[in-house]
């Protein structure tokens, strides 16, 4: 069948009026791999798909129009002028991966000038995006200051984290623990894994009872109740103060005050010293790539000599590509958000002088993961609905199902870094070969 893309000079000349349909296969490259409609009754795509996207109403093709690619079809969906039908919205997982590669292309001059004499010029003139969308980047310039600042880090976990600590529990389960699980196999529970990831790390770390413990980036605290319920002195610190105020009450509740504290506070902010480990479990994303070198250079300084620290966090395949998020993820998900592959993450340990002792990449098991989640965002849909709006719950929905695709793709990884702070000596204080429980 030919498409409007192989006949638009001569509809362009013709003067002709397409359908929405037609502008819809304009703005993509290759073919349409699920059922698609719209609002003016045309359609495209694949007849027999289970799977199908409909544009409701103008404000929708605005979207989809004025922002070519995941922005413009997120903004849809989130504002419910795009259906997406044969899947939950707690997990669109599966139109996701039957959209294939699908790509948007910005439409050339031509194409642009078509699709406003079909639509009318006024539905091209950018309107407001969803209340769930953070402002772009060059403007958090003005407002929050320059990119990872303390005042701008501080606004973009306040965006990401400061949600509600109750839809976070609707959704990350009991342990309340927003990285990845680590399975022994696939058989186990979502909560066996997690309590496996502290374990991990914790064993990775060398702690016994009466050692200090430094997790910066401690969300709502697992890592700082699971190495105090071992008799290990933890403090974490977190820039979201609703996971502070979750954590310490956690934490009192368990009886662990007298080894652990979460503090509401910038990780550059910790003055204690002389800690036998560090942790950082899901920070490294939020710190940006240039800062690696202080960002690690902390770390260095908070260990006493012979300690041990582990870097937990997501990567790139490779080392070459941007290290910004897309734009959905940073309009909705992680402001300021960036990424790079592990490789460069040893180089700036090795840098600074330090040891890498060990690493892993724990792909496969952020996948699961993220299935897990999305399970049980679909379980407390209604609950979640009711606690945050159905924008933001569809952004949840949408993020999860979204970055499982990814990690199954290997389009990001996960990786765990081991490494030591070497004494004057450069001596070797940890045993010879690895000491934990793979």
């Amino acid at each position: 069948m030919t498409t409007f893309r192989e006949r638009s000079d001569v509809f362009a000349e013709l003067g002709t009026k397409l359908s929405i349909a037609e502008i819809f296969e304009t703005l993509l490259e290759g073919e349409v791999p699920i059922r698609f409609s719209a609002y003016d009754g045309s359609s495209t795509g694949d007849p027999d798909s289970e799977y199908a996207l409909e544009i409701k109403n103008a404000r929708g093709m605005n979207y989809i129009a004025t922002a070519p690619g995941d922005l413009g079809m997120a903004r849809a969906y989130i504002a419910g002028d795009l259906a997406a039908e044969g899947v939950h919205p707690g997990d669109p997982y599966a139109i996701l991966k039957a959209m294939g590669d699908m790509k948007f292309r910005r439409p050339s001059p031509l194409a642009l000038v078509t699709i406003a004499r079909s639509l009318g010029w006024d539905a091209l003139k950018p309107i407001a995006p969803p209340p769930q969308e953070t402002l772009p980047r060059w403007r958090r310039i003005a407002l929050e200051g320059l990119r990872h600042s303390k005042t701008r880090d501080a606004e973009a976990i306040h965006h990401h984290y400061d949600v509600s600590n109750t839809f976070y529990e609707y959704v990350l389960g009991p342990s309340m623990t927003y990285t990845c699980a680590v399975y022994e196999d696939e058989s186990q529970t979502l909560e066996q894994a997690q309590e496996n990831k502290y374990r991990l790390v914790f064993e990775k770390l060398n702690l016994k009872p009466g050692d200090r413990l430094l997790d910066i980036g401690c969300g709502w605290g697992g890592m700082v109740r699971y190495a105090a319920r071992q008799g290990v002195e933890v403090i974490g610190a977190t820039l979201s103060k609703e996971q502070a105020e979750w954590a310490q009450h956690r934490i009192a509740a368990e009886g662990l005050a007298d080894l652990a504290e979460v503090r509401h506070s910038d990780y550059r902010d910790i003055r204690e010293s002389g800690f036998d480990a560090v942790s950082s479990i899901g920070l490294t994303e939020h710190i940006g790539v240039q800062n690696y070198p202080s960002y690690f250079g902390f770390i260095q300084s908070k260990l006493r000599d012979g300690g041990l620290f582990l870097n937990h966090c997501i990567t790139r395949p490779d080392n070459t590509r941007t290290t910004k998020a897309g734009d959905f993820i940073d309009r909705y998900v992680f402001p300021d958000g960036e990424l790079i592959g592990s490789g460069r993450i040893i180089s700036e340990i090795q840098n600074l002088g330090l040891e890498v002792v060990h690493e892993e990449n724990l792909r496969p098991h952020y996948a699961l993961t993220l299935h897990e989640w999305c399970k049980n965002l679909v379980a407390n849909w209604d609950a979640c609905v009711e606690e945050v709006g159905e924008g933001t719950a569809k952004v949840w929905g949408l993020y999860m199902a979204g970055c499982r695709l990814g990690f199954q793709r290997n389009v990001v990884q996960l990786h765990q870094v081991l490494g030591m702070k070497l004494g004057p000596d450069e001596e070797w204080t940890v045993p010879l070969r690895p000491w934990w429980k793979a």
